[in-house]
């Protein structure tokens, strides 16, 4: 593939605080590590659902969650190494086609939670032309800050599927930890949804 620049410029931390701005009734599924730390660090709401253990798996939840709540804009916000584990969720996700649903992709090109090793997308996978493939009718690569907001406002449009790569900063940073009781953080999920708690 030729020499591949893993990440990018941009600061993992400004990326969410901008995405969660003003975020009305925005429904946000986290994946593990990083990208709940930097959830967190945005500020804690009722409306995030973070994943703990599931690597891989977050792409389908919030499949699962736009399905069931139509009319809510949902953003899953993961990063690469987490959905390089849930590679084949694309390919479904595509063929359901949520009209509401945003994958924000974090690529730092490594695998930030087992020791910053350089990931499959540091080595040239691109994800955005993995969704396009798959049929994602709005995709693409975002790399500098506008590109984050012109992001943030077409999220609230729920015009169709979506799938963006932001190419951030190769760091590990600080850990700003949510809770970690699962029955407590899909209680409030539900409450804040209006159903009762299971």
């Amino acid at each position: 593939m030729g020499q591949v620049k893993a990440g990018g410029d941009l600061d993992r931390r400004d990326v969410v605080r901008a995405l969660l701005a003003d975020r009305k009734d925005l429904l946000v599924v986290t994946g593990l590590g990083s990208a709940s730390y930097d959830v967190m660090a945005a500020g804690d709401h009722d409306n995030n659902y973070y994943l703990w253990a599931a690597m891989g798996s977050a792409a389908m939840v919030g499949l699962g969650i736009a399905a069931t709540q139509p009319d809510k804009p949902v953003l899953v916000l993961t990063g690469d190494g987490e959905s390089l584990m849930g590679f084949g969720a694309l390919a479904t996700i595509a063929l359901r086609r949520p009209r509401n649903l945003t994958l924000a992709i974090l690529d730092n090109g490594h695998f930030g939670e087992t020791g910053m090793q350089e990931s499959h997308a540091g080595r040239g996978i691109e994800f955005d032309q993995v969704a396009a493939a798959c049929g994602f009718p709005h995709t693409g690569r975002i790399t500098d800050m506008a590109g984050v907001q012109s992001l943030r406002d077409d999220i609230y449009k729920q015009d169709g599927l979506r799938l963006f790569t932001l190419k951030i900063k190769p760091e590990n940073l600080p850990r700003v930890l949510p809770p970690r009781d699962g029955v407590h953080v899909k209680n409030r999920f539900r409450m804040a949804l209006g159903h009762q708690p299971i």
